[in-house]
């Protein structure tokens, strides 16, 4: 007997909107998070979904802290491409869930979620089982990638590894991007804890990329345990930037230079040498064609909207702050440049009355997080970066486990000026405002959270920003 916690009537039918379908997957299990694989596995087995990747895709899993969706997205649009109908997994997603599920690139329908949620939810039924929203949503993107008949699957793990729903699907190919301390609650609070839920997703003799120079010995004891083949970042392959449109990749077998792309490096060559170490017939015309191509909304994504310069990046954690500064200092000096040539032009043109009394530029932050993150770490790296971030928009994210407004400001004080914390009810209102409280030479970095991103984008979108 099924112990959902919602009632058989209130399902949802073939009628209902893609709304309807999220918000009863959210009601029918206790909670948002459930780790483990024994309620899943037997739903995915009624469903077929195991059987059809193992029978008829390739199958690329990405772990790690940070980096999985630069590098999930750069794996599957190499794969694409070069010919391959490929399937793209991510989460979460910024603006619209169908984000999360792509097939050659672009977003599945209402209709095609709808379809594998309801054939989803009658396999739950059938199992009497009740499963977490990642879970459901997981398995229907599954069931559409098989029902498609996709040649390549891309799929980026939700937390962790090891007990994550992505993983009832046997990688031919697994990526661990890197690992740091993250999701304590549930992973653990050190590298070695953290190193053993992420290495489950290797299987016996498979390929490993793992993509960071410091490897726990966890990890090596799971690739040794599985006889696995591992390449490592710094030891087996590595990048070097040539110019600001050319980069280096290099392995033992091969050295390329190639366009450089809109994302990170280190996750592109992660990505990269996966390509390289699997099977498929990728060449370099199509690795070229994808680099020029890729994007992902959030991931270090500079935008130019409502007479601003903005910055957009997901960066939630210490590690992710790190990488998006390595990346931020050298956009900063080429942003004042630019600003520097655009006075010295309009000086030229007698066009300079203005230009004599604005402030230099500076950097203005919309931040907000959630409350299980480390806020303290993450503050204390943004503000001694050395950057000229001169104000801080903050507010509350619309998330059950959203940071209050109290307690980023609290931490806040504790490393800047009082006057510089602006505090808003709704992130919309703080969008709004760090438009108003900034110059056209400014720019506004929006980071902390997916769901930060996600709703600053959707107040840009709205018609009563101007």
């Amino acid at each position: 007997m099924s112990d959902s916690i919602v009632s058989n009537s209130n399902i949802p039918n073939e009628h209902s909107s893609l709304t309807e379908w999220l918000d009863y997957m959210q009601q029918i299990h206790v909670s948002a998070i459930d780790m483990g694989l024994s309620r899943v596995l037997p739903v995915a087995e009624a469903l077929g979904v195991v059987q059809s990747a193992k029978d008829d895709a390739y199958v690329f899993t990405v772990a790690g802290t940070n980096g999985k969706g630069s590098t999930t997205a750069v794996i599957a649009q190499m794969c694409q491409a070069a010919g391959y109908k490929t399937a793209l997994y991510q989460s979460p997603h910024l603006s619209v869930f169908n984000e999360r599920v792509r097939i050659n690139g672009e977003m599945v329908s209402d209709e095609t979620l709808i379809d594998a949620f309801s054939k989803v939810e009658a396999a739950r039924l059938q199992c009497a089982l009740t499963l977490s929203f990642f879970e459901m949503t997981t398995l229907a993107a599954l069931l559409i990638f098989a029902e498609a008949d996709c040649d390549v699957w891309v799929l980026e793990v939700g937390l962790g590894g090891r007990l994550d729903v992505v993983n009832i699907i046997d990688p031919d190919m697994a990526v661990i991007t890197n690992i740091a301390i993250d999701h304590v609650d549930w992973l653990g609070d050190n590298v070695e804890d953290i190193g053993r839920e992420k290495a489950g997703i290797l299987r016996d003799g498979i390929t490993l990329i793992y993509g960071d120079k410091a490897m726990p010995a966890s990890v090596q004891q799971a690739i040794d345990t599985h006889q696995a083949t591992c390449y490592q970042a710094g030891q087996d392959f590595d990048y070097r930037e040539v110019d600001t449109d050319v980069w280096q990749y290099s392995n033992a077998a091969v050295t390329m230079q190639l366009p450089r792309p809109a994302l990170s490096l280190t996750n592109t060559a992660n990505a990269l040498s996966a390509v390289l170490a699997s099977p498929l017939n990728i060449d370099k015309k199509a690795i070229e064609q994808a680099l020029q191509t890729v994007k992902l909304a959030g991931r270090f994504d500079y935008r130019e909207t409502h007479n601003r310069h903005w910055l957009f990046d997901v960066a939630h954690n210490e590690q992710g702050v790190e990488f998006l500064l390595a990346q931020l200092l050298p956009l900063w000096q080429q942003h004042l440049a630019t600003q520097n040539s655009a006075d010295a032009l309009n000086q030229g043109s007698n066009q300079s009355s203005n230009q004599a009394n604005r402030k230099p530029a500076s950097i203005k932050m919309l931040f907000s997080m959630l409350g299980d993150k480390d806020i303290n770490k993450v503050v204390q790296r943004l503000t001694n970066a050395g950057l000229p971030i001169s104000d801080w928009f903050i507010a509350e994210i619309d998330y059950p486990r959203a940071a209050s407004t109290e307690q980023l400001q609290g931490i806040l004080a504790s490393y800047v000026d009082k006057a510089q914390i602006h505090e808003f009810k709704r992130l919309s209102e703080a969008t709004a405002a760090v438009i108003k409280g900034s110059q056209a030479q400014d720019l506004i970095v929006v980071c902390g959270s997916f769901h930060t991103i996600g709703e600053a984008l959707a107040a840009l979108a709205a018609d009563n920003l101007n």
